[in-house]
């Protein structure tokens, strides 16, 4: 007999917790530039700051801890100068290469 789950009693899925290294960070952020979406990179941009610490990366990136929560949020449209930041602070690069 199969034991009945309650939805309710399901965790809720945080891709934070699943980038624990270098590795899975970059690869994460690799699938999501592939989409295009800019807002879809903010939200991922804050996903890893949360892995981090988004204290930690406020403070490595000079913004506001408060102002990088809003900037990262989903549906957020930061500055390009923003994301570049926090990228530096997270030790992570854009790359180009041909489509």
């Amino acid at each position: 007999m199969t034991k009945k789950v309650k939805i309710s009693d399901l965790k809720v899925f945080d891709m934070a917790e699943m980038l624990d290294s270098e590795q899975a960070i970059a690869e994460y952020l690799t699938v999501v530039l592939e989409e295009n979406d800019s807002s879809a990179l903010a939200e991922a941009l804050g996903t890893v700051a949360r892995a981090r610490g988004m204290t930690q990366v406020a403070e490595a990136s000079g913004i506001a801890r408060e102002a990088l929560y809003k900037a990262l949020r989903p549906g957020a449209q930061p500055r390009f100068d923003t994301i570049q930041r926090v990228m530096a602070a997270l030790g992570v690069k854009l790359r180009a290469s041909a489509a």
